[in-house]
């Protein structure tokens, strides 16, 4: 197989662009720096494009490899034929090539290994010929043990099982080899493979159906195996993991036998029943357990992909929620019996002030709190509050609502997701960062900063532990973690980051920058006093020539030596950048945002392409540039829609009656519709169905975590807390 070919064709993309793609994964560039850096090479690729090429191409060298590995040890048992490698050739799944190397596979101790060892192999050839004038019983009686041989095995068991007793054990065993090489049959097997992707059925059955569980819908289910949704196979998988339920992978009846009859009997001869009998054995005992286990193992790997690019769509959506700036903020951890926890943070997130308050039951201190805000809104000028949506969120938040109606200076409060932050305050990291407060307040601190800056924050918590998907828990580990870690790269290196303020949590999602990299820098930073330029960076320890090409765009130096260190403009781009200025008229040092229209004239006048040439850079670094020029230090999260604030309009559950219409926000996307946060403390329901007038095959093609969404209440069921809304002909 040719992978790069093979990639520029599943992919759709001209041979160059994968060529050129492939080549700089070789050479380590991290993919944040290949989307924005290397837009002439790749053809302006994007993030989640080339990490999809660089999954796939990890799938087929692993796949090569693997028919390397087949290739050698088949050579070594000196059984490779033109027909083994034009197959191996041509396969295009790991599967087909484990399918191609199980005859020649080592196996345990088998029914059939134990036949061979009989010598019963060519009694198996007799009968596969399916000779009408063949008698196998007549051929079997030549392989039973004569009484001498019987005698002297004696009470040797090793010899004694390789003695055949009579006729029934001689065509047993025949027919035992005969199964095997069936079911080691690789046509076969994908041919019987396809039939229950195509045509089987997925059931499953209540383990006690007296049992009461979440997984009751599924107590009697069936669904075809091709149209099965994911979360309803990763349901299932749960069910069945925790006891509640028996599932089972099944075809008609009788159609697994008959596709292994039409291939291996040809007649209706004695022998040919004999194997006849093999291929429904051969079914039964070998081939269907197997392919039963392999198609399980296929929906719940295409499931838990499913159920990744969900979880990471939503991540992606949640750090890239525009932050709160220019705020001071006061962060609130809900809690009854401890009390609520408080911290005052300024606008770059630094600490003011803590204290704990105690509005909610048992205490019920709701005066004293109210004194306690007040006069901390009033001292530290408290434009904004961040509620955690913990336990004793609802009556934190109606004690908010309250106390801003009461105070004279304008004040909004947004309850946010607390979701990892007791992870977090508890972690090392916070320890470190926090020494001085213990875990409760570090919590509210971490609320507090959520509000104003989403991904400085969130980069600091495992990304499964933020929350925003479906059975994360059950995830492969490995594959969470790298498709999350890449969500997270992506986000902080296309918003970039300030090398004087960032924590070395951000620094070290820098591309290029691992955690090592990230404690030099800070402490570089501390020794050192503030970066005056991106070139200082090189004198920091362990951070060479090839760490500095890959971090150097996405470190920020505001009121730097150089005005382009402010922007997201390479340092390899500097005197192309100059260069476009100079024919511009204009001066690096003297050029304001403003100018931005002249230097777009020059370039209409001059013609994008003749300038590209001139100054040596390609069109789209080109058009990058001058993006930037117009915009410097710009944050692309400002030009999303600011997070919904609340000021004192609050409502409870028996609040909502049905038709009434709100404004929320989407909270979570599912397979099967998103959550909504309507102000009430529990997250509404819009089916997918609900979602829009159009058939969609996935919310996410509409809806975003973090959207602002216009919704309208179909029923309330106060009993289970649960509410259904919909949003078709609101938005």
């Amino acid at each position: 197989m040719d992978v790069l070919k093979t990639l520029a064709e599943e992919f759709g993309l001209r041979q160059e662009q994968i060529n050129n793609t492939v080549e700089l994964i070789d050479d380590d560039k991290t993919i944040p720096f290949i989307a924005r850096y290397r837009k002439e090479m790749t053809g302006s690729l994007d993030d989640q494009i080339l990490r999809e090429i660089y999954d796939r191409l990890t799938y087929l060298r692993n796949l090569e490899k693997r028919k390397e590995e087949i290739r050698s040890s088949i050579i070594e048992q000196e059984k490779m034929t033109d027909e083994i490698e034009a197959a191996i050739e041509v396969a295009k799944t790991l599967v087909e090539v484990e399918d191609i190397y199980r005859p020649f596979k080592q196996k345990r101790k088998t029914r059939a290994s134990v036949a061979r060892a009989k010598g019963l192999e060519p009694l198996a050839e007799i009968l596969l010929k399916q000779n009408p004038d063949t008698d196998p019983k007549a051929e079997a009686e030549k392989f039973v043990s004569s009484a001498d041989e019987i005698s002297e095995a004696g009470d040797d068991t090793k010899a004694k099982e390789k003695l055949v007793c009579d006729t029934i054990d001689a065509l047993s065993g025949a027919m035992d080899i005969i199964a095997e090489d069936i079911s080691d049959n690789a046509v076969l097997r994908k041919y019987i493979r396809n039939m229950f992707m195509q045509m089987g059925k997925i059931t499953s059955k209540a383990a006690d159906e007296n049992a009461e569980s979440v997984y009751e819908n599924y107590y009697d289910f069936c669904e075809s195996v091709s149209k099965i949704t994911g979360h309803r196979i990763l349901a299932i998988d749960r069910g069945e993991k925790e006891g509640f339920l028996k599932v089972s992978v099944s075809i008609a009846d009788g159609a697994g036998e008959r596709a292994c009859r039409s291939k291996y009997v040809v007649n209706d001869s004695v022998c040919a029943a004999y194997v006849g009998e093999a291929c429904d054995d051969s079914y039964k005992r070998l081939i269907y357990p197997s392919i039963e286990r392999e198609i399980r193992a296929e929906l719940t790997e295409n499931a838990d992909e499913g159920a990744i690019k969900v979880f990471s769509s939503n991540l992606r959506q949640l750090l890239m929620q525009p932050p709160v700036k220019n705020s001071v903020t006061l962060g609130l951890d809900p809690a009854y019996r401890t009390g609520c926890k408080i911290a005052v943070v300024d606008d770059t997130g630094k600490v003011l002030e803590t204290t704990v308050v105690y509005p909610t039951p048992p205490q019920n201190k709701t005066e004293e709190a109210k004194k306690k805000l007040s006069a901390l809104i009033a001292k530290h000028n408290v434009t904004t509050i961040a509620i955690g949506n913990g336990t004793a969120s609802r009556e934190s938040e109606a004690f908010v609502a309250e106390l801003i109606k009461e105070i004279p200076q304008r004040v909004s409060y947004m309850v946010v997701s607390e979701a990892g932050a007791s992870v977090y305050s508890a972690s090392k990291l916070a320890a470190e960062e926090f020494p001085e407060y213990d875990v409760s307040l570090r919590s509210a601190v971490s609320i507090a900063r959520r509000l104003q800056d989403p991904l400085a924050e969130l980069v600091k918590i495992d990304p499964k532990a933020i929350g925003v998907g479906q059975y994360q828990h059950d995830m492969p580990p490995k594959r969470m973690s790298e498709a999350l870690g890449g969500v997270v790269e992506d986000c902080v290196n296309s918003v970039g980051v300030d090398l004087n303020t960032a924590s070395q949590s951000l620094l070290s999602y820098i591309s290029g920058v691992n955690t090592s990299i990230a404690k030099n820098i800070v402490k570089y930073r501390e020794e050192n006093g503030a970066f005056k330029s991106r070139k200082e960076l090189l004198k920091v320890s362990k951070l060479g020539a090839k760490a500095y090409e890959q971090c150097a765009g996405f470190l920020r130096v505001a009121d730097g030596e150089n005005p382009l260190d402010n922007t997201s403009v390479h340092p390899e781009s500097y005197d192309a950048t100059k260069a476009l200025l100079e024919k511009c008229g204009f001066d690096l040092f003297d050029f304001k945002p403003s100018n931005i229209e002249s230097v777009n004239d020059k370039i209409n006048e001059m013609g994008i392409d003749n300038l590209s040439s001139e100054i040596g850079i390609g069109i789209p670094t080109l058009e990058d540039i001058v993006s930037e020029l117009g915009k410097p230090g710009r944050d692309p999260r400002d030009e999303l829609p600011a997070p919904l604030m609340r000021s004192g309009d609050i409502m409870e559950l028996k609040d909502l009656k049905e038709g009434m219409e709100l404004v929320g926000t989407v909270r979570n996307v599912i397979d099967f519709g998103v959550f909504v946060d309507i102000g009430v403390h529990e997250d509404g329901l819009v089916h997918i169905s609900q979602i829009c007038d159009k058939y969609i095959k996935h919310p996410l093609e509409v809806v975003k975590v973090g959207e602002i969404v216009k919704v309208r209440v179909l029923s309330v069921d106060e009993k289970k807390k649960r509410i259904s809304l919909t949003m078709k002909g609101l938005n």
